[in-house]
């Protein structure tokens, strides 16, 4: 028996992203979509790109995680319920360059991004060789809890009526229909919960599950989004402290991080040569010199990929 096995796995394994929360440094919880794979040990897989270690680092200095599955597009469930899992991480300092001790995890993910297959192409590969520079993450669960469905709508959340500047983050949280709030616990370690932020004169109404144990402190909001082939990604984190009014809570933010931009043209190349002095600089610091990816093998799971679409 492990933790999973009181929750319904072929929901958790059909979901194609969850919400995942390390611990920042300033204790912070920090939530970003990803992708997680169940092993056979009970164990969840994930990884990361050198681009992007900060999660990584993260879990170097506190393995304390939470991940929520509760965006169920491309997943074909309906009604899907939502799984949180809390646990410890563990993400060694090896870099892999090349699918081997994450097989299973690679071919899932190009069988269910197509477009990624693309990337393995030669005249792509100077511009994606970062992605394929990565770091495994594997969570061990220790408790997990099974909610409904949040709903239905797929209407924004709309402002109240009130006075005062818009929040940080107000436009772009009004796009979605959800968020997830990524708080701790009183022990400290961090939650997760989607629900749907009122703005309000001094910050974001929400309301939370009885199971999430929140408690006042600094706290952030995610929203994302992706097609039904992991596609047009998008992602937005409003940062903040987490306090208790009443019989609800409010999110009272500070700043917003957009990492992968807004959606202008000009992101993609600023998003491009971000990552690739972000990955340049995570194997300087390390003395390492760039490896070389193990792009026949990356392209044979791709290939494979594209056989069984056509089959």
């Amino acid at each position: 028996m492990t933790v999973l096995d009181a929750v319904p796995l072929d929901a958790l394994d059909a979901y194609r992203t969850c919400e995942f929360v390390t611990l920042g440094r300033d204790g912070t919880p920090l939530a970003w979509p990803t992708s997680a794979r169940r092993q056979k040990d009970g164990t969840l897989l994930l990884s990361t790109s050198l681009a992007f270690a900060q999660k990584a680092l993260n879990i170097r200095r506190d393995g304390r995680v939470g991940l929520l599955f509760s965006d169920p597009t491309g997943s074909g469930l309906a009604e899907a319920p939502q799984i949180f899992v809390g646990g410890l991480a563990e993400c060694p300092d090896t870099v892999l360059t090349g699918p081997r001790g994450a097989e299973d995890y690679s071919r899932t993910l190009f069988e269910r991004q197509p477009h990624s297959r693309s990337y393995v192409a030669a005249p792509l590969r100077p511009l994606t060789y970062w992605y394929y520079l990565r770091l495994l993450i594997t969570v061990t669960p220790e408790q997990a809890f099974v909610r409904p469905p949040l709903g239905t709508s797929t209407a924004p959340v709309r402002s109240v009526a009130r006075n005062g500047r818009p929040l940080p983050g107000e436009a772009r949280l009004a796009e979605f229909p959800s968020a997830v709030l990524a708080a701790r616990a009183p022990s400290g370690a961090p939650v997760l919960a989607r629900t749907r932020p009122v703005p309000t004169d001094d910050g974001y109404a929400l309301a939370l599950p009885a199971d999430c144990a929140a408690a006042p402190g600094p706290a952030s909001l995610l929203v994302h989004r992706h097609d039904e082939r992991l596609n047009h990604l998008h992602n937005a984190l409003v940062r903040g402290r987490l306090e208790s009014v009443g019989d609800g809570w409010l999110l009272i933010p500070a700043t917003v991080v957009e990492p992968m931009g807004t959606g202008r043209p000009a992101d993609a190349v600023r998003l491009l040569r971000r990552t690739r002095r972000a990955t340049d600089r995570y194997l300087a610091r390390r003395g390492l010199d760039r490896p070389r990816v193990q792009w026949a093998e990356f392209r044979e799971l791709a290939r494979e990929a594209r056989q069984r679409d056509s089959s």
